[in-house]
């Protein structure tokens, strides 16, 4: 059997994750800047985690696991990185 053949490949035109986000119109993908703003599928607080309709492991620190098993380390400002100014 030739696995080769029988494998489904995605041109660039072709959604990357039909069939989790049936959105019109369709949330940003998993490789996208603005991954984030896609909608949530679950969403567990008490364990620090949200499914992103996109693939998207969310936690609670702003990390990220992406559906390829990429990681996205945690990208909050730091309190030195808030710059306050008195008026």
């Amino acid at each position: 059997m030739n696995l080769s053949s029988s494998r489904r490949t995605l041109d660039s035109t072709q959604r990357k994750n039909p069939s989790m986000c049936q959105h019109q119109p369709p949330c940003p993908t998993a490789d996208s800047p603005d991954r984030e703003a896609a909608r949530l599928t679950a969403h567990h607080p008490e364990q620090g985690w949200s499914l992103l309709c996109n693939g998207v492991l969310l936690f609670e620190d702003t990390g990220e696991l992406l559906p390829d098993g990429q990681i996205i380390a945690p990208h909050r400002l730091s309190a030195a990185g808030r710059v306050v100014k008195a008026a």
